[in-house]
């Protein structure tokens, strides 16, 4: 059996992520969940592409800060806020915060995102809302604030041809079942809806609104899954491009949805997932 060293690809098998376009010179962007995994790379691809970011953070206000020292090291601006983005006052201070910081918003990632995994039968009421909370509502809040801002000012000409775009962070688990984890898929799937209602409904607002589903990503979420040869070696069997992802991976996509290269794309879930929603199990006809 290959061992995680002999399976997980070295850097330079990996595209040069840093040396990506600056395609978000001038725009304003807000990341939640942003000190950590997904949310600290797409925080730090945004600002090398040329925004200025807002970090949210919940917890560790350190490593929020740590990702404000990279983004300025990109040349734009940073600031760490607060938010439970499961609370609605904590969203609508956070951004207030940040029009008080920025003066707009271009561009919002919701990506804050927790797993309280359990047995259905097993599952609390408090696992559910907890994960409901966060992962479904919190993306709901932030974008309505976000939509706020973007239909209250309008299409800025001189940076973007939307006048906002929303990059929703789902999952490969809105369209693949997950047992033992119910309360995670039912709020990757409530996303994937939430995210083609409201491209239906902003579009004609000049207003887009997308999502990645990453899959089998390398953050702490699922370290003792990946760390272990065994663990990753299983991994490997439901992903054909036979590589775990890296939060960069994710992080250009959503560089790629919040630019004008992708102006004429909205309602779309982009997966990023080395092939795992092609159900590799059926790879040799089932």
């Amino acid at each position: 059996m290959s061992t995680q060293a002999d399976a997980t690809p070295s850097n330079h098998d990996l595209p040069d992520y840093a040396a990506m376009p600056r395609l978000l010179v001038g725009q304003k962007a807000l990341v939640t969940g942003a000190n950590s995994g997904i949310g600290r790379a797409v925080a730090i691809a945004l600002a090398r592409a040329g925004a200025d970011v807002v970090v949210n953070y919940v917890v560790n206000e350190d490593a929020a800060q740590d990702v404000v020292k990279e983004v300025e090291a990109a040349g734009t601006r940073g600031v760490a806020l607060y938010a439970d983005v499961s609370k609605e006052d904590d969203v609508e201070k956070m951004f207030q915060q940040a029009l008080e910081a920025f003066g707009t918003l271009d561009i919002v990632v919701p990506n804050a995102g927790v797993q309280r995994d359990a047995p259905f039968t097993e599952m609390t009421l408090a696992q559910w809302n907890t994960v409901l909370g966060i992962n479904l509502t919190g993306q709901f809040l932030c974008i309505r604030e976000a939509v706020k801002e973007f239909a209250r000012r309008g299409v800025r000409k001189e940076v973007s041809c939307a006048a906002g775009k929303v990059v929703c962070i789902g999952s490969v688990h809105e369209v693949i079942p997950w047992a033992g984890h119910v309360n995670y898929a039912s709020a990757k799937g409530g996303i994937q809806m939430m995210m083609k209602t409201l491209a239906q409904e902003l579009a004609p607002q000049r207003i887009r609104v997308n999502a990645i589903g990453p899959g089998a990503i390398r953050t702490d979420i699922n370290k003792s899954v990946w760390s272990d040869p065994d663990g990753y070696a299983g991994m490997m069997s439901l992903i054909p491009y036979n590589r775990i992802g890296e939060p960069d991976d994710v992080a250009q996509v959503a560089v790629f949805l919040a630019s004008d290269m992708s102006d004429y794309i909205t309602g779309v879930t982009l997966f990023v997932d080395g092939g795992m929603t092609l159900y590799p199990g059926f790879a040799t006809g089932g």
